[in-house]
């Protein structure tokens, strides 16, 4: 497996750029005026070599002309050992050595010195010596690189001490330019990841001091807004189709489909637990006959106000279901005592005793039989309690519409209670 390389962040690409530019320019303007300035010096050192050459002619023509030795070389080293000269000699008119004098050598400095010297510097210079107008010796100077060593060393300090300033400084900058492109780079990376991988589309990238990166953080906040705005359309119409899917749309009561699988995690946790379930099987006695007589809209509302008064009965986590038509489905879960089913029975029978107002201000009289079931006396499936309800409820049906039956094994007498 090859590794993959590690991609430069934004700020490490901006800074180095920043400090290789900083670095190039500072280096570059550095040598160029070390340049120009050795070229100023060596004009300068050169023109003070012939200047020194004009002092030491007026000062040792005396001695040439009188051919005085001693007194050439005085003043020759007079005037050669306080100025920037590595060697000067005096000649005679027939180029005879009249005096000669020599730097001494102290040192690796001046070896440094006098070869920087041959290297920049006109090496020797000669000027004639002149009496009344006739030649009458020459003087040779070669000139001393202590001056120039000094502006190189200088020179090179500067750039070092330049140089490291120039890279504060560009760092420094570099740090305050990229705080302004990526910081606002790093909230909007942070928006962005949590959008795509966590659906958090309420965050918002914050405004930026930089009017394109601004502008880009507006049109992504107004892109997450539509998004977010997209995002709870789809999810309303998720859960108003998953609530028609299952629901009465007449009731509003759930459906056989959801009132089933209530059913099977009921019954998983009963068996887990040890507990009782009880499912109450419900039809009304008198709907064919009202529908008949007064129509499918006064139907519709008898079975709205049966759902309606049913659920009223209930407990907060039970749970009541259209299966269909006038049938209804109670599920009771836990049943601490078959006497709280069949209490609730009592209770929803009581509750058809006033009549229905239907379209066109008639009032109808209905009344419920029912049926219930015990997990697990009666059955251990989802399927077997609703037969074992269905059965129920209509043997209350046969004996006496508007009671209610408790199932009972096949070697048990039937036991139907009634309102009297």
């Amino acid at each position: 497996m090859t590794a993959v390389k590690a991609r430069p962040t934004l700020r490490s690409v901006i800074g180095r750029g920043h400090l290789i530019l900083a670095l190039v320019a500072v280096t570059l303007a550095s040598v160029s005026l070390t340049l120009l300035g050795v070229l100023a010096l060596r004009v300068y050192a050169e023109h003070n070599l012939h200047l020194i050459a004009r002092s030491i002619n007026y000062t040792v023509e005396a001695a040439v002309v009188f051919n005085d030795r001693a007194a050439a070389t005085e003043a020759l080293s007079l005037i050669a050992s306080t100025e920037e000269v590595a060697e000067a000699q005096v000649l005679d008119a027939n180029g005879k050595s009249l005096a000669n004098w020599e730097r001494p050598e102290t040192g690796m400095l001046s070896r440094l010195e006098l070869a920087l010297a041959h290297t920049l510097l006109e090496q020797p210079i000669s000027q004639p010596i002149l009496h009344q107008g006739r030649t009458i010796g020459s003087i040779h100077l070669s000139g001393h690189g202590g001056s120039l060593l000094r502006f190189l060393l200088s020179g090179l300090a500067g750039i070092l001490v330049c140089t490291a300033l120039s890279a504060w400084v560009a760092l420094h900058l570099a740090r305050r330019l990229l705080r302004g492109i990526t910081e606002p780079l790093q909230s909007l990376a942070a928006v962005a990841h949590a959008a795509r991988s966590e659906r958090d589309f309420n965050r918002r990238v914050p405004p930026a001091r930089i009017a394109e990166l601004d502008s880009l953080g507006s049109d992504f906040n107004a892109l997450l807004g539509e998004m977010q705005a997209w995002q709870n359309h789809l999810q309303s119409e998720n859960e108003t189709l998953a609530h028609q899917a299952n629901h009465d749309s007449l009731t509003g009561l759930p459906n056989r489909a959801f009132f089933e699988g209530r059913l099977i995690r009921a019954l998983r946790s009963a068996a887990k637990l040890d507990e009782k379930v009880a499912v109450l099987f419900l039809d009304s006695d008198r709907f064919k006959e009202i529908n008949d007589s007064f129509g499918h809209a006064a139907g519709d509302a008898v079975l709205v106000a049966v759902a309606n008064r049913v659920r009223a009965q209930l407990r907060e986590d039970d749970l009541v279901a259209r299966l269909g038509g006038d049938e209804f489905a109670i599920l009771l879960a836990p049943l601490h005592t078959v006497e709280d089913a069949q209490g609730i029975a009592d209770k929803i029978i009581a509750s058809m005793d006033l009549p229905i107002v239907v379209p066109g201000d008639a009032q109808v009289l209905t009344s419920l039989s029912i049926g219930i079931a015990i997990y697990p006396d009666h059955g251990a499936t989802p399927g077997a309690l609703l037969n074992a309800a269905d059965t129920a409820m209509y043997q209350a049906k046969r004996f006496f519409q508007g009671g209610h039956q408790t199932a009972e094994s096949e070697h048990s007498a039937v036991n139907v209670q009634h309102r009297s």
